[in-house]
């Protein structure tokens, strides 16, 4: 069983929030061994402290949020996805906001930004989670679901189901390694229905989104250039790897088919209960 991984030194970056469209400072530093990744928002004087684990998942609404003693922070999928695929056990993710900065919209900056802190193995070994009986989460009409089956690494079967003509049914398969996320996961970006735009606003939502971090469709075509034909179906792996790792690190094969953070966080906290 491998050791545990932090951070060599620590890394910071600023952007604004995808929802909330407010700037934030963000900053990666090592953490002690068996201490998981957690957030500290640097904008509060106390209980400013959230672990990211499953049972702190407080709502799943277009993004993943964490809440501890009233504290949160949200949308951080995209980040979790990239330290678990850099095999990062312990780490500090120090924010004054509440929602990490989107970047490009995806995975590629955090990665990036982890392997320019530099990785170092710790004196304790990985707390691996090996599955010996199959999880479910469905959804209440019974036509999204995501098992997780005993299987010896991690590997994502995902079918994304979309009404919408121009995008329609696509399917993934990936045994997820670092170099495989790196090329076929992390640059996929999140997506959005222009029609939606509005709504998602006056929810709230979508604030920090545009052309630059969001692949936009409507009933005309794409707004922008996608980098894979199927990049919605990859950007929904990427978010599956993000939720899951709020467990651990998986020794699974997950199958899905329109899974959504809901379905993903309902999983996670199934398995947990078992595991913790």
């Amino acid at each position: 069983m491998p050791n545990q991984k932090t951070l060599k030194n620590s890394v910071e970056i600023s952007g604004k929030g995808l929802h909330s469209g407010v700037e934030v400072q963000m900053a990666l530093k090592p953490a002690e061994v068996d201490s998981g990744i957690f957030f500290v928002r640097t904008d509060l004087a106390e209980k400013n402290k959230i672990c990211a684990t499953p049972p702190n998942v407080t709502s799943t609404l277009r993004a993943t949020t964490l809440e501890e003693n009233g504290v949160k922070v949200f949308t951080v999928e995209h980040l979790m996805s990239a330290l678990s695929a850099c095999g990062i056990d312990n780490c500090a993710v120090e924010m004054n906001a509440e929602e990490p900065p989107v970047l490009e919209g995806n995975s590629i900056g955090f990665f990036k930004m982890i392997k320019t802190a530099g990785i170092v193995e710790q004196s304790a070994a990985r707390k691996e989670i090996r599955l010996e009986k199959v999880y479910r989460a469905d959804s209440d009409d019974g036509k999204k679901f995501i098992i997780a089956l005993p299987y010896e690494g991690f590997r994502i079967s995902f079918t994304s189901i979309n009404p919408h003509p121009l995008i329609g049914i696509q399917f993934e398969d990936f045994e997820i390694t670092e170099e495989i996320y790196e090329k076929e996961i992390a640059p996929a970006r999140t997506i959005a229905y222009e029609k939606e735009v509005e709504a998602l606003h006056a929810m709230g939502l979508g604030r920090g989104g545009n052309l630059e971090n969001v692949i936009v469709y409507n009933d005309d075509g794409w707004l922008n250039k996608l980098k894979y034909s199927d990049e919605l179906v990859r950007h929904k792996i990427l978010d599956v790897i993000g939720d899951l790792r709020l467990v651990g690190f998986l020794k699974c094969h997950i199958i899905a088919a329109a899974s959504s953070h809901a379905l993903n966080s309902q999983l996670a906290k199934k398995i947990y209960q078992d595991f913790s």
